[in-house]
């Protein structure tokens, strides 16, 4: 005869991990994005024109015209960005370079065209760059910030940029 015993305990583990995941997963899924109220065509305006206390490191890139996607002139780059207390990385456009932003650590603050009120982004966090997206982003905490950037971007050497 089973133990009635353990498998009530292992029972009620099972469901306190599975109650314990989907809490975690609902907080994850509404973190740093824009309100669905706050959603908007005219939101923030342009801020820091320039990097500031930014230390920006390219990881890895590949030349995306010579992959079985061919698209020509353009690379899937991943960058490593560093961001000091009160460092500020530029306004810039999505509108032709989708990425996606993973928060590695500290918490940062996003002033977004398609927002009308800052969006707060923590630790663990992704943000999807897309859409004619125009931000940009500022550290207001004590603590520096590391960002993991992957984006398709057009080849410096052919863009001029």
């Amino acid at each position: 005869m089973p133990n009635t015993s353990a498998t009530s305990w292992f029972s009620l583990s099972i469901a306190g991990i599975l109650a314990g995941a989907f809490i975690a997963f609902a907080t994850v899924a509404s973190a740093g994005e824009c309100p669905s109220a706050k959603v908007t065509s005219a939101g923030q305006k342009a801020g820091a024109t320039a990097h500031k206390d930014v230390a920006e490191k390219l990881l890895g890139q590949i030349d995306l015209s010579k992959e079985k996607v061919a698209a020509a002139d353009h690379h899937l780059r991943m960058r490593r960005l560093d961001i000091k207390p009160g460092g500020e990385v530029a306004w810039h456009s999505h509108g032709d370079r989708p990425a996606l932003i993973y928060v590695v650590s500290g918490a940062i603050t996003e002033y977004s065209s398609h927002c009308s009120v800052p969006i707060e982004h923590s630790e663990g966090e992704l943000s999807v760059e897309q859409g004619g997206l125009s931000h940009w982003w500022k550290n207001n905490t004590k603590r520096p910030v590391v960002l993991i950037s992957a984006d398709i971007a057009q080849d410096p050497e052919t863009s001029g940029m």
